[in-house]
């Protein structure tokens, strides 16, 4: 029973008309059956695609008047043009071509025809709900008079708010099916192509997964012998995979590739932290040290470069991730396929891996059977744990200072009226001394530097500190050296710059009888550690008056900035002694270009080192090369103990007190992976008091100490310095 669109059933005369039209323009010849056509919205501007002239309408014998349905008083509904149908399934059932019958007015705006014809129109035909389209083109009815043709015009475009035909989703489809099917095509042209590019990126799908689950987290250890192993982690997701349904194992597959992405991340982290730091990759503190990494390779290499770098880095890890997860979506594909087959290799090769595990069995030196991916997130987890732990436990470590109630007046009372200077060389540390291709230059240059000022009247005593940090992260040597505490990580760092713990300086500006000032070209922005360290007066980068070229990351050569220091202060006439903290930078990496010592006389504002800089090498061409790295850190060393000796040598007086040491050693890449942490540390003085205030230290005399002269921690230093220079004790609790 056909359904008008109020939900009434049409009257049986209608539906039989309707049923009995023939094709337009055929008279009474049987109309061709039509392609299936899928049922159009019920809210479409138009619901089928209507033949551009109005289909003859059946009389009550059965016959067709052409005349009648063109008369302008049956002319009740303006004709559309044809539109594009979504074609049906093809289990749907033929369906005759739709009669011409005119069609309701369903909008004002879109209908042509006086409103007593839209009346007229559903007295001789109810709208039939989900009907199928109208035939296409070929079986269109004949071209109508120029008065319909316009009226049609005027009805394609939508009503406002109306919805469009859904042509774009048919679009759609059958561009992503002619796709498919081209696909198909292709491999079917090419079947040893396509065969081959299958096999081709399964293996390379394996071999990014089983080299995530292998890859060793130090550059020493990467060797082939590590990825001719069976890892744990494999065997165990294959079988997790295989006990699940489609949708749940493609999910799965792809967090687990991504996964693999990210651990691999931080693997490369630990094998660059291991080179450069000594250390792995702390994922809860290290992340800001990248920054600094950064600033780092602009201020070697260029603003460009670093750009570039910073991009590609960030672009290949995100590239590394979503390979692998398409890596492990393909071999879960794989796995699925045949799970008969893929369930017995599963446990055979558990098999393998609990026997080989069992009976110890090694490949070139190397267990066969590894758990290398489990072992390297158990590493990580375990740093962060521990991170986390330590928190708690160093803020209340913290807290408690030997010397934190002392007055004033108790503090280093033996040093009273002297000019006493801490100044930290920049990775100034064991293997200077002793690496065999760099100690000759560097040791030759301290004998050298210890016979001049011997010949001036100062005397030297020199020990080993083992430093809190290795092959960067200057300020936790600082830091750990003046406060006393082992600060091995920026978080520690950071509880102690908040904290009210007496620094070794800041001793000093306590008693109220020196003036404290800090000499830092490496500060280029804000630094509020000046209050931690008790420092008056921080001069910066730019305040120095420097106006000469920077040498890679160090902004200014030594000589210059204690030339600057002797100028702005302590060659200056004071009411106190001073007490300064100096940083000396040349000797930072990548030890290229270095400057070399002109005349004291000579260096104005810097701008005598412009062609200095100039002729120097090209850090790019030390990076790549561990040899060159290391004669230029050698040659570094020498230049920042020379112009420090020289200036003491130049400006020192009777009540002048040096106390200079390293901040770690050089980035493993030059002191080698399995170097100490030890650093020089010296005690210069014409005063003979001072330096027998420590001669129950048993330090070497001299700048050169000694192989087995006293090792202790970097964070002892302090107590043990105000002790031997009259402090009195008074510990606070916090």
């Amino acid at each position: 029973m056909a359904v008008r669109r109020d939900g009434k059933a049409a009257p049986a005369e209608h539906k039989a008309a309707a049923e009995d039209k023939a094709a337009p323009g055929e008279g009474n010849a049987a109309p061709a059956e039509a392609e299936p056509t899928t049922p159009q919205p019920d809210d479409a501007s138009q619901t089928t695609a209507e033949a551009t002239t109005p289909a003859p309408t059946a009389t009550a014998e059965g016959t067709t008047t052409a005349k009648d349905n063109f008369a302008p008083d049956k002319d009740t509904s303006a004709p559309v043009q044809d539109e594009p149908t979504t074609p049906q399934p093809e289990d749907a059932s033929p369906t005759r071509p739709q009669a011409a019958t005119p069609a309701p007015a369903t909008r004002a705006k879109n209908t042509a025809a006086p409103k007593d014809n839209a009346a007229s129109a559903e007295d001789t035909s109810a709208p039939v709900q989900d009907e199928p389209a109208a035939p296409d083109a070929a079986t269109a009815a004949p071209a109508a008079p120029a008065k319909g043709k316009a009226a049609a015009e005027d009805n394609t475009a939508p009503a406002e708010g109306e919805p469009s035909h859904p042509v774009h989703r048919t679009t759609v489809l059958a561009v992503l099916w002619a796709r498919i099917a081209y696909s198909g095509r292709w491999r079917s042209r090419h079947p040893r192509v396509a065969r081959a590019l299958y096999w081709t990126t399964t293996l390379l799908a394996v071999v990014l997964v089983l080299g995530a689950l292998l890859l060793p987290n130090t550059l020493s250890a990467l060797h082939v012998n590590r990825f001719t192993r069976l890892p744990a982690e494999a065997v165990v997701g294959a079988a997790v995979l295989l006990a699940l349904p489609r949708r749940a194992r493609t999910v799965l597959a792809a967090v687990s590739g991504a996964g693999l992405g990210a651990l691999t991340v931080l693997n490369v982290l630990d094998m660059g932290f291991t080179e450069y730091l000594g250390r792995g990759f702390n994922a809860v503190l290290d992340w800001e040290l990248l920054d600094d990494s950064q600033a780092y390779v602009e201020d070697s290499l260029g603003r460009t470069t670093a750009i570039a770098a910073t991009v590609g880095a960030v672009v290949l890890v995100l590239l590394l991730m979503a390979v692998m997860a398409l890596a492990t979506v393909r071999l879960s594909s794989l796995l699925a396929r045949d799970t008969r087959k893929a369930t017995k290799a599963t446990l055979v090769a558990g098999t393998v891996w609990i026997t080989c595990s069992m009976l110890g069995v090694q490949i070139a030196g190397v267990p066969f059977a590894s758990d290398r991916a489990a072992s390297a997130l158990e590493i990580q987890a375990r740093r962060v744990r521990d991170t986390l732990r330590d928190e708690a436990a160093f803020a209340k470590e913290a807290k408690a200072d030997a010397f934190g109630n002392t007055p004033g007046d108790q503090l280093v009372p033996d040093l009273r009226g002297k000019d006493v200077i801490f100044t930290f060389i920049e990775s100034y540390g064991r293997s200077a001394i002793e690496d065999p291709v760099i100690a000759p230059g560097v040791d030759r240059t301290l004998e050298e530097r210890t016979a001049a000022l011997a010949k001036a009247g100062f005397h030297a005593k020199s020990g080993w500190l083992t430093s809190a940090t290795y092959g960067g992260s200057s300020w936790l040597g600082h830091s750990t050296t003046l406060s006393g505490l082992w600060i091995d990580n920026q978080q520690r760092y950071r509880t102690v710059m908040a904290g009210n713990h007496l620094s070794l300086t800041k001793a000093f500006q306590k008693t109220g009888d020196w003036d404290t000032v800090g000499i830092m070209p490496g500060v280029q922005k804000g630094w509020p550690e000046a209050k931690f360290y008790g420092l008056d007066k921080v001069y910066n980068a730019f305040q120095m008056g420097y106006k000469g070229p920077k040498f890679s990351w160090s902004t200014m050569p030594d000589q210059y900035a204690l030339e600057a220091f002797q100028r702005l202060e302590h060659g200056r006439k004071r009411d106190k002694p001073l007490m300064s903290e100096v940083i000396l930078t040349s000797s930072h990496q990548p030890w290229a270009p270095i400057p070399t010592s002109v005349g004291w006389d000579e260096l104005g504002d810097g701008s005598v080192f412009g062609p200095i800089e100039k002729a120097g090498d090209k850090p790019a061409d030390i990076i790549a090369d561990s040899t060159r790295s290391k004669q230029e850190y050698g040659t570094s060393i020498q230049y920042s103990v020379t112009s420090l000796t020289q200036w003491l040598e130049r400006y020192g007086n009777d009540d002048t007190v040096l106390v200079f040491l390293g901040d770690h050693q050089p980035i493993a890449r030059v002191s080698g992976n399995h170097a100490s942490r030890d650093v020089p540390v010296s005690i210069v003085a014409k005063d003979p008091k001072v330096l027998d205030k420590i001669a129950a230290w048993n330090w070497t005399d001299g700048l050169k100490p000694a192989r087995n002269a006293p090792v202790w921690k970097m964070s002892s230093f302090r107590d043990r310095f105000l002790t031997a220079y009259g402090s009195t004790p008074r510990p606070s609790e916090g």
